[in-house]
């Protein structure tokens, strides 16, 4: 099923053909640089199919980035509950991506997020999404201000999924977008 499309990409559902890509994605060192771990082929797996459940079950979630003129699944793109139980309200929806280090550089994730973030307040009616990362991700911090989020510095938090073995890694910056300030 494909949620949306852009002049280059689609993004659609996880297909049985995408499960090496999502096994690289997750187990590039590049691409996971900001994670505390790396996830086995026996681990992405589980988690690409836990990822393509909740598509099927409420129409959010991480959806493959598929290059249009290729047909290549590239990485994903996503809105999705953001499951920090005493960080963020339950109802709180996040955008995040992830893709494969040979597309870097080409726009996709800004297209894709763009198109998500339009998708998700004048679609799906949200009065808010929002976006964290580990402080030091510059690279998705950068995403956040293309797209038109801006920083929210009062919701930045110390991520409980990190262990304090990565102290490095537990700082996150919020940014957020509204109905209100999207476009500006």
């Amino acid at each position: 099923m494909v949620i949306l499309e852009t002049p280059r990409l689609r993004l659609r559902n996880w297909l049985e053909a995408d499960r090496d890509l999502f096994r690289e994605i997750n187990s590039d060192p590049k691409v996971m640089e900001f994670f505390p771990f790396r996830r086995s082929h026996a681990e992405a797996d589980l988690l690409f199919d836990r990822v393509n459940a909740m598509i099927r079950e409420d129409g959010l979630g991480f959806y493959a980035v598929e290059l249009k003129e290729t047909g290549e699944a590239m990485g994903f793109c996503g809105l999705a509950p953001a499951n920090m139980a005493g960080i963020f309200p339950i109802e709180t929806i996040e955008i995040g991506w992830r893709l494969a280090t040979r597309f870097w550089g080409n726009g996709y994730i800004t297209e894709a997020a763009r198109a998500l973030l339009d998708y998700g307040l004048n679609i799906r009616g949200l009065e808010t999404i929002i976006s964290f990362a580990v402080a030091d991700n510059h690279r998705s911090t950068a995403v956040m201000r293309r797209i038109g989020m801006t920083p929210c510095p009062e919701l930045d938090f110390d991520s409980p999924r990190v262990p304090d073995t990565y102290p490095h890694l537990k700082r996150h910056v919020t940014y957020a977008v509204t109905k209100e300030t999207a476009g500006r």
